[in-house]
């Protein structure tokens, strides 16, 4: 992330030097974390804004338009509402809504707790009023995103409040589809579960990063935990939801992970057998405690044992996806492809740019963001191909 946010700045700077661009204002983690070392390595960069500061922005630029230099602003880290219209950056169908900033998990090979802050709640009447201004602006479907969205409300309400959230967005005229990532296995609760089972709205797609299965390996990274309580879970949930779609991610080569260890992660994929998957090799984050650790693991093993992982993978979404042939979905449209003369769009069971599309073909014209019923007759690897009913 860090290599990805100082090439983004480098591009900035290209257009700056074209005369594209006039002033370069950096904020987020990396302007939180490198403050002093993004304004002396890239000159270029007229002001860094603090996480706590995301308000002052728009001061921050008249500032340097103004003719100020080497500008820092760095405030107290809250969660603040959002005034006025929200601009997208997402197609004009959907939209990311934050429910809460930082983090309190403190897993030992992140580094947003120091960055970001301890977890904290965004009110419900801010996401409310937020997501109805989406919706009313053409938004359909709600991407629900935080660090840990299991841990919503607990400072607010001193309990998780993201079942009541969820009721209240289920209210929302107009609104399709509700998504939700990020799922802290840990506090997957039975409310939580029956808030997906029995809200209409909200898709029958949970997201549940859990990282590794060996007891051992999760108390390191310092999280709870076990194989024998991640399967109890995962049965529980696929008994409440029938036909769920569970998404993970899994990280390989974590220090001292043994090849014992790393069999029985291997296992417990093939057992699982997850409909979605993302697997990276362990990568040493600088200022974590798990960065110190001694017995770090050679990092042509963590890649090559995050390739097996991932072969592992592909066989099992091979099976999966071959087994909705026959099957109807509702699907948004995302787009049209004259070269094939056919749309193509998502069903309800993924998420836009990390998972897999379907093409598909109508008798009628459509547009971007509308819904629609496909038959599924046909797969092309991750793909889906139907037409619609």
């Amino acid at each position: 992330a860090k290599k990805e946010a100082i090439e983004n700045i480098l591009d900035m700077v290209e257009l700056k030097k074209e005369g594209v661009i006039r002033k370069i204002v950096v904020t987020g983690c990396l302007a939180e974390r490198y403050k002093d070392e993004v304004l002396s390595e890239i000159p270029e960069v007229d002001a860094v804004v603090g996480i706590g500061s995301n308000s002052d922005i728009c001061e921050v630029c008249e500032k340097v338009c103004g003719g100020e230099e080497e500008l820092k602003t760095f405030g107290e880290k809250t969660c603040l509402p959002l005034d006025g219209k929200r601009m997208l950056t997402t197609p004009s169908y959907y939209a990311y809504i934050k429910i809460g900033e930082g983090c309190s998990n403190n897993c030992t090979y992140c580094a947003i707790p120091s960055i970001r802050g301890k977890y904290r709640s965004r009110t419900p009447e801010s996401i409310l009023e937020e997501a109805e201004a989406l919706v009313a602006g053409g938004v359909k479907e709600l991407i629900v995103v935080a660090q840990d969205t299991t841990r919503y409300g607990e400072d607010l309400f001193g309990k998780c409040a993201l079942p009541a959230l969820l009721t209240s967005l289920s209210k929302i005229e107009g609104l399709e589809w509700i998504r939700v990532l990020y799922l802290y296995p840990e506090r997957l609760s039975d409310e939580i579960i029956d808030a997906f089972a029995n809200n209409d709205k909200v898709v029958n797609y949970m997201d549940i990063p859990i990282q590794h299965c060996n007891s051992d390996i999760l108390r390191r990274m310092n999280r709870r935990g076990s194989r024998e309580e991640l399967t109890a879970l995962i049965a529980k949930i696929r008994k409440k939801i029938p036909g769920v779609v569970l998404r993970t991610t899994l990280i390989t080569g974590f220090p001292g992970e043994t090849e014992e260890q790393f069999s029985e992660l291997s296992e417990f994929v093939n057992e699982i057998k997850f409909d979605r998957l993302g697997c990276f090799a362990y990568s040493r984050e600088e200022g974590t405690p798990a960065a110190e650790f001694p017995d770090q693991v050679d990092e042509e093993v963590r890649k090559k044992r995050g390739e097996i992982i991932m072969e592992q993978q592909y066989k099992i979404f091979e099976k999966l996806n071959h087994d909705n042939i026959g099957k109807t979905m509702r699907c948004v449209v995302e787009g049209y492809d004259g070269y094939t003369d056919s749309y193509y769009g998502r069903t309800w069971r993924d998420a836009p740019e990390i998972d897999g599309t379907v093409s598909f073909t109508c008798g009628y014209e459509l547009n971007e963001g509308d819904f629609v019923d496909v038959e599924i007759f046909d797969v092309n690897e991750y793909d889906l191909i139907g037409e619609v009913i």
